[in-house]
């Protein structure tokens, strides 16, 4: 098993735009957990980042109307232009968005496992609550020893159904409301 390598030094990749001259932007990823040579998380923590760096980022990405007509463009090694796809940029924007409210920000792939504490905190519901729905079967988990390990793509289908059934409860609840006149 590799042990997780950091990086303390910035590295800089080129960011370029339709419109704009290219522009060095750092490049965002600081710290790469790695087991057996798999990539399991990026994590950029608050701060690690300058302010102008961050406006740089967010100046090359915000464009107006669809994110595949931002036109922004990464530069490989060689020079030729990639063509940034709109979901990436879009994650860029995201990223860049938390780190200037002050939030760090990771990024895991979706077959990752998590604890019942990062699971809890994603869900925004204390750890006994979270084991309570584990054991009562609303959401899959396994045993590693002692621990319970929960897949991020359940716990994130977990989350959109649940957020769902608020939805649904809360319109049921503004009809009613609209029915009895309550509601303006």
């Amino acid at each position: 098993m590799r042990k997780p390598t950091s990086s303390n030094s910035p590295t800089w990749s080129r960011l370029a735009t339709s419109d704009a001259p290219r522009l060095l932007v750092l490049r965002l990823f600081h710290l790469v957990t790695t087991v057996a040579g798999v990539t399991t998380s990026t994590e950029i923590r608050p701060g690690t980042v300058r302010e102008r760096e961050l406006a740089l980022i967010e100046r090359a990405l915000a464009r107006t109307g669809d994110s595949v007509e931002r036109g922004a463009q990464l530069v490989d090694a060689a020079g030729r232009p990639v063509d940034l796809p709109g979901e990436i940029a879009d994650a860029l924007m995201a990223i860049v968005h938390q780190l200037q409210a002050g939030n760090g920000v990771s990024v895991v792939p979706m077959h990752a496992e998590l604890t019942t504490v990062e699971a809890a905190e994603m869900l925004n519901v204390s750890r006994p609550h979270l084991i309570k729905q584990l054991h009562l079967g609303a959401l899959p988990f396994r045993m590693v020893g002692t621990h319970r390990r929960v897949r991020l793509v359940d716990l994130l289908a977990y989350r959109d159904a649940q957020d769902a059934s608020s939805r649904e409860a809360l319109d049921e609840l503004t009809r009613q409301a609209e029915d009895l006149g309550l509601y303006d």
